[in-house]
């Protein structure tokens, strides 16, 4: 093999970030289409799942259209106290990331809620019990790409570009959940074994054929509910060690336009429009991450070349991981949690 060449292994890690076929034999399918047999197939994501770069393979929901409440939120607190404010932050079920960035504003984490329940009093409670000193929230005002795929050859350029997977226009948000909708969540979110006929024990559950499963699946995704099954890696394991969140003060008028460039290089693996306060002037985000921190802030650095030349901008970048957990949906903690500390049912 070349140095230009990508290995069969190289093929797949990319591969199966993209998507797992419900078919009865995925694993067979992805092996074929790399020029690998099954056994070798499995053989390789089992050995990267032992090495901790595989984290797990599963359905990726969207939070919004299964009608959670969601938002990244931005903090300021004594750097003195970072470490306890956070702490506290984590315990709350539904904060699936949190990190300290290089920032006033020096913690930032996501949360959803279930569909019943005041995302607010939500984050205003841990304002109140973490003692931050100031909290914003920047919930996603639109959607322009989400999407996390890792080039594991390292042979893709920086301003590469792909279609978005997954947009707002994909997104319903008055999609109505059905209890078969909940049970297939239920089921789903779990961690698909590495076996030839991984979907078996969902198909049990759900009492469907492999067709059933896969035909609601299309029905979920047609909704924008479900965005694909595929595999998740551990950002620092599989050698991405940096992140960079670059953030844009881009003019109203033209959000739609640049968000949809941005949102185009490959690279980006989240742009979103955000709302701006006083103290904080930029509309969206977009977020890349990289091997080292010269290439996290080259991938920033090729955007605003590109298309950003006079857009004013920064670039926030995490300093320490606090908290980082794939969010799981109907599950009894997020009651507790609230009956606890809100005295309410959700």
């Amino acid at each position: 093999m070349t140095a230009t060449e990508v290995s069969p292994r190289e093929l797949l890690l990319n591969r199966v970030q993209k998507d797992i076929p419900i078919v009865a034999r995925p694993y067979r399918v992805l092996a074929e289409e790399v020029g690998l047999t099954e056994r070798e197939a499995l053989e390789i994501l089992r050995e990267e799942k032992a090495r901790g770069i595989l984290r797990q393979i599963s359905a990726i929901f969207d939070t919004r259209t299964l009608g959670y409440k969601s938002s990244l939120v931005a903090v300021k607190a004594d750097p003195d106290e970072l470490d306890a404010v956070a702490e506290i932050i984590n315990g709350h079920p539904g904060v699936s990331h949190n990190y300290k960035r290089n920032h006033d504003f020096n913690l930032w984490y996501t949360i959803a809620v279930p569909p019943e329940s005041d995302l607010d009093a939500h984050v205003q409670k841990l304002h109140d019990l973490s003692g931050a000193q100031l909290t914003r929230l920047m919930p996603t005002l639109h959607l322009f790409k989400i999407g996390v795929e890792f080039d594991m050859t390292g042979k893709e350029e920086w301003n590469a570009k792909s279609k978005p997977q997954y947009t707002n226009e994909q997104r319903n948000l008055a999609y109505q959940v059905t209890p078969t909708d909940r049970v297939f969540v239920l089921e789903f979110q779990k961690d698909l074994p590495l076996v030839e006929e991984p979907y078996a024990a969902a198909c049990e559950a759900l009492s469907m054929t492999i067709d059933e499963v896969a035909a609601h699946a299309e029905r979920m995704k047609a909704a924008g509910a479900l965005r694909r099954v595929s595999a998740v890696f551990r950002h620092q394991s599989a050698g991405f060690k940096y992140n960079a969140m670059g953030v844009w003060a881009v003019p109203q008028d033209k959000v739609a336009e640049m968000g949809q460039k941005m949102a185009e290089f490959k690279a980006v693996s989240h742009c979103y429009l955000r709302p701006t306060y006083p103290e904080w002037p930029y509309t969206i985000f977009t977020m890349v991450h990289g091997r080292s921190k010269e290439e996290a802030f080259g991938k920033i650095r090729a955007i605003a070349d590109e298309v950003a030349v006079d857009i004013d901008h920064a670039i926030l970048y995490s300093t320490k991981e606090y908290k980082k957990v794939r969010l799981e949906f109907y599950k009894p903690e997020f009651y507790e949690w609230a009956q606890r500390n809100l005295g309410v049912e959700a």
